[in-house]
């Protein structure tokens, strides 16, 4: 099967007790219809807390559909496109083993794998108030090692459901998105390897510097 987004998905900031400023956007919908990339984001879509969210380096953010699935058998219920608050919705492609700076046209967009996303206490509220099991949420979540990329916005332009998602350039470092989340999370000793990484965002390129100061690449 080939790659293609089968949801985009856009939300807007809503108070919530349970969210670490007051409000989230986390709750996202599909839209129909063709959808603007810009810089920032996807028209329609609006980050709740701009300290830790957002910005060009997490303007969108992707998860396959296949992990959605798996993840439903685990908690015992369906998850809807977007559930997990990601602004495209993927489906026939292991979003977890692109690599960091590989480039994927969708529609007349270009995006570039930039980051990963990193569970936060307003994403296991979230589950929560959703009805599902949210115990231990942020460990559980990042033991699994398939948090979905964040993307840059290379080209802006327009998407949609439907659309192809055409792999246009991978780089030959070998550090998907899989590993720089380990790197980042759960095994410390990867994070000399992101140092590979052309253009890495600089949260993690200084945790990397840091870590080879201490203990050597």
């Amino acid at each position: 099967m080939s790659a293609q987004i089968i949801s985009v998905n856009v939300g807007r900031p809503r108070p919530r007790e349970w969210a670490e400023i007051g409000r989230t956007a986390i709750e996202k919908h599909p839209v129909a219809g063709p959808v603007r990339a810009r810089n920032l984001g996807l028209d329609g879509d609006q980050v709740g807390d701009t300290v830790h969210h957002g910005g060009v380096d997490q303007a969108v953010y992707a998860f396959a559909r296949e992990d959605l699935d798996w993840w439903a058998g685990q908690l015992g219920a369906p998850l809807a496109d977007g559930m997990f608050g990601e602004n495209l919705t993927t489906s026939g492609i292991d979003v977890n083993e692109a690599t960091i700076g590989e480039r994927w046209r969708v529609g007349t967009a270009l995006l570039e794998v930039a980051s990963v996303r990193i569970p936060c206490n307003d994403f296991k509220g979230w589950i929560g108030e959703s009805g599902l099991d949210n115990s231990r949420w942020v460990k559980r979540f990042a033991a699994v090692g398939r948090p979905g990329p964040y993307l840059r916005v290379v080209e802006e332009g327009s998407l949609e459901a439907g659309d192809a998602l055409v792999v246009e350039h991978r780089p030959g470092h070998g550090v998907t998105v899989s590993t720089m989340f380990r790197a980042l999370t759960t095994d410390r000793s990867l994070l000399p390897h992101l140092l590979r990484v052309d253009g890495l965002v600089d949260e993690a390129r200084h945790t990397a510097e840091a870590y080879v100061d201490q203990h050597g690449a």
